[in-house]
């Protein structure tokens, strides 16, 4: 998921400031094993047909099987547009992947996060997520009307709401169902449902807008994930349970999606996969069946103002995609602008992390209202933000890109957004930022986001412990992708690229985890890196080096007066290998050193014929993961008092001034 960007002014006189202050060099720039099988009641899809209308192209399911598929659902769903009401039926098969026997199966509810104020979703976000905020009365809920086992026994009596995260009985998004019969390690059971989602308004993720809007995210009971011994480091096997939070995301197994969609007959709809079939008009409503197939979730958004539009793409990586465009109308006149931002993402990410081995990827681009729904990834599906004018800047590129290099991190790869944020975002982030320098020449100010972090925290903890969405987003996206930055730094470009592709490309279909990345980066480099993993990653470093303090001494000499000055610097966070120190005389010279930044401190012993003017740590702000850069610099003839009252003052103007900063 994209955050929103921050929008940072600095005023002249704050510039002076920074100026004064030994920050002057910053410059502000611009700133994601069998066929497929049926269940009784359920027809095949059927084989491709002629083109259907909006541009829809009908294709067939892919003989080549790319995970496990422990799932497998077959839905039938029906949109009440009027009503804000979606009903369907699903049935479920899953595929025990463990070896202990299962009495209880667990169920996502996600929409129930909207059901009141009370949820675990709304008490943490205060009904706000990024710059949205929940509509008045927009209150959504999910409920399963009926639940029973293939050969007709109900397991409503069976149904238990469960809290494991906070005890908070009052959110429903996670449901227990006690079994009948016990399911024993590779045997499966198939489940059928009735359900019915009210659905919110959109502020987070999905719900409806301009009353014809929808954006249909996590909207069906989903299997939560059965983990078996070995997976993402488990010692014992088990589910992998959490509510849905204010700040968490998602966690799912791959598996099969066969989804029909009835949708009133004006609507145009956008999913998850690709049509098997063309769109059935049937009286007042039109029929959408779609399929998808090694992928964790599924998907739609409808609307009956789509423009649509659909070009394909291939490159030496890519062997055919279908890129579609459902574009609200005020973007309709930018369809090419989000043509080449995808095709240069797909183009690269897969040359970089692997093929991208679906053939569709449609965008959809929501209303303005619809924002909320906006910059959000999905298998074969991403949201751009939504349509405010028709003359937007490099957001609309960056959210296209940033989402679509979700499909890699997010979608192929598919760690764990609850436990492990950063490994999708961070990821993401970084990629993001390689391909806008690379395509638009837009390169992020980094020592302007490393210092918005003033918390730092490990980024190996559960989403929702991060307590505000800025603490999490300004960790798990940028600290993120600046740690992967300052590798980058000390590796070499070719190395890191080397690390991503390896990474990407082992542990596709796979749920890696921060340690399986860290066994890569090792494995690359021929080193240990568990120093910087403890410091960074496991733990909640920055790196912080400081001038401590100038002495300057007048020495008489034969050839005339030479003058001794001696500066002490410091480390106040984490190691960094090289360091830059840079001297000025005041006569102009300047004198450049390296110091190994893993040392506590180091004295430099300088004689010139000139006094020392000032000394500066990293003049050229490289050390993209510090973050406190106003200890960096020191005049040698300032007055320490003052120096200590300018520094302060300095800093907590910077801090005002970017904590003002919205997402």
């Amino acid at each position: 998921m994209a955050p929103a960007r921050a929008k940072i002014v600095i005023s002249s006189f704050i510039a002076l400031c920074l100026l004064l202050a030994g920050t002057g060099a910053l410059l502000l720039r611009d700133a994601p094993e069998s066929q497929p099988s049926y269940a009784p009641d359920q027809a095949k899809p059927p084989k491709a047909s002629t083109p259907i209308a909006q541009q829809e192209s009908v294709q067939k399911p892919t003989a080549e099987i790319l995970s496990d598929r422990v799932v497998e659902y077959h839905i039938d769903t029906t949109l009440n547009a009027e009503n804000r009401i979606i009903k369907g039926t699903e049935t479920l098969t899953w595929i025990h992947p463990g070896k202990k026997t299962v009495n209880e199966l667990y169920f996502h509810l996600y929409p129930n996060a909207f059901s009141s104020m009370d949820s675990t979703f709304m008490k943490e976000s205060g009904g706000k997520l990024r710059n949205d905020t929940m509509p008045a009365d927009g209150f959504g809920s999910m409920s399963i009307t009926e639940m029973k086992t293939a050969d007709g026994l109900s397991l409503m009596h069976r149904m238990q709401y469960v809290q494991p995260d906070d005890g908070n009985v009052k959110d429903k998004t996670l449901v227990k169902v006690r079994l009948p019969k016990p399911v024993k390690g590779g045997e499966s059971i198939t489940i059928r449902m009735r359900f019915e989602v009210k659905l919110p308004k959109i502020f987070a993720r999905m719900g409806t807008a301009d009353d014809d809007f929808v954006m249909a995210g996590q909207w069906f009971p989903k299997i939560s994930v059965y983990e078996p011994e070995g997976t993402r480091g488990r010692k014992a096997e088990g589910w992998n349970l959490h509510q849905y939070h204010g700040n968490s995301e998602f966690y799912s197994d791959f598996g099969i999606y066969s989804v029909r969609i009835h949708v009133p007959d004006d609507y145009i709809v956008a999913a998850t996969g690709f049509p098997v079939q063309p769109a059935q008009i049937r009286g007042k409503e039109k029929i959408y069946q779609f399929y998808a197939d090694d992928v964790h979730d599924f998907a739609w958004a409808a609307s009956p103002n789509f423009i649509v539009a659909e070009e394909p793409f291939s490159s030496p990586e890519v062997p055919g995609v279908r890129i579609k465009l459902y574009l609200d109308p005020a973007h309709k006149d930018l369809k090419q602008r989000y043509f080449f931002a995808a095709k240069a993402a797909l183009k690269y990410f897969s040359k970089w992390y692997g093929r991208y081995p679906y053939s569709t990827l449609s965008i959809v681009v929501p209303p303005e209202s619809g924002n909320g729904a906006g910059g959000m990834e999905y298998p074969t599906l991403i949201t751009a933000f939504g349509a405010k004018d028709d003359s937007p800047g490099y957001d609309l590129e960056r959210t296209v890109i940033h989402e679509i290099g979700h499909q890699y991190f997010y979608g192929m790869l598919a760690s764990n957004e609850f436990e492990e944020a950063w490994l999708d975002e961070g990821f993401t982030s970084y990629a993001e930022d390689k391909l806008m320098e690379q395509e638009y020449g837009v390169i992020p100010n980094l020592p302007i986001q490393s210092s918005l972090i003033a918390s730092p925290m490990s980024l190996t903890q559960e989403a929702w412990k991060y307590g505000s969405q800025d603490q999490y987003a300004l960790n798990v996206y940028y600290r993120g992708k600046l740690l992967l930055k300052a590798m980058e730094q000390q590796v070499g470009k070719q190395t890191m690229n080397k690390i991503l592709g390896t990474y990407a490309k082992k542990y596709r279909f796979k749920h890696p985890t921060t340690a399986d990345f860290q066994k890569v980066v090792e494995q690359v480099t021929r080193q240990s890196w568990q120093s910087f993993f403890d410091q960074y990653v496991y733990g909640n470093q920055m790196a912080d080096f400081a001038v401590d303090s100038i002495s300057v001494r007048k020495k008489d000499a034969a050839s005339g007066p030479v003058y001794e000055s001696i500066v002490k610097i410091s480390k106040k966070g984490g190691d960094f290998p090289q360091v830059p120190v840079r001297f000025t005389f005041t006569d102009g010279h300047t004198l450049n050193k390296v110091w190994n930044g893993s040392a506590e401190s180091a004295e430099f012993k300088l004689e010139y014929k000139a006094p020392l003017a000032w000394a500066m740590v990293d003049p050229e702000y490289t050390i993209v993961i510090e973050n406190r850069h106003f200890n960096n610099y020191l005049k040698a003839d300032m007055d320490k008092k003052v120096l200590v009252r300018w520094n302060v003052s300095i800093t907590k103007l910077i801090e005002t001034l970017l904590g003002s900063l919205s997402w």
